[in-house]
């Protein structure tokens, strides 16, 4: 009996150490608004929030026809404008499940190596596309997308013909 008391003991020691600490956040964030960008009708918002540790959550949230929870739209943060031919990935983010229409992505460092954090964030040369698909000619589709950071555009200022194609390598 005291073999398996002291057995539950060192289980329950190891189960205690492998959860995580939960995420805090701060009160520090940022809302994007992402555009409609192709004959498909999804638009949404992308948020940043600042992180007690210092590193970003990236929650994309869509609006537009739900599908089932095995189709996801691949989702790029790039340096550049939307503008931008080739625009360069800085991050691959979450995709952007098509049953939730959403996503969240932690993420502190870019392709570059350019560390970034809430401050950094704010003065970043970018934008954000979500694609129909990973690959083949539905990868050149863009159903949403926007400029962020010093970037930030109005739906005034956003014109979806200037969508340039985006650049596959970091």
């Amino acid at each position: 009996m005291r073999k398996l008391i002291f057995g539950f003991v060192i289980l329950l020691g190891f189960t205690a150490c492998t959860e995580s600490d939960p995420v805090e956040i701060t009160t520090n964030r940022i809302e994007y608004q992402l555009f409609q960008s192709s004959d498909f009708n999804y638009s949404g918002t992308l948020e940043v929030i600042e992180l007690t540790n210092g590193k970003l959550e990236f929650s994309v949230k869509l609006l537009g026809a739900t599908g089932n929870s095995e189709t996801n739209f691949p989702t790029h943060l790039h340096f550049g404008n939307y503008e931008q031919p080739e625009a360069v990935i800085a991050a691959i983010l979450q995709p952007v499940n098509s049953a939730t229409l959403s996503s969240k992505t932690i993420l502190s460092e870019l392709s570059d190596g350019t560390k970034l954090n809430f401050e950094k964030m704010k003065s970043f040369d970018g934008h954000v596309k979500i694609h129909l698909a990973a690959d083949g000619p539905e990868y050149q589709v863009i159903l949403v997308s926007g400029d962020i950071g010093i970037n930030q555009a109005n739906s005034e200022g956003f014109d979806r013909s200037k969508i340039a194609v985006c650049g596959n390598s970091f």
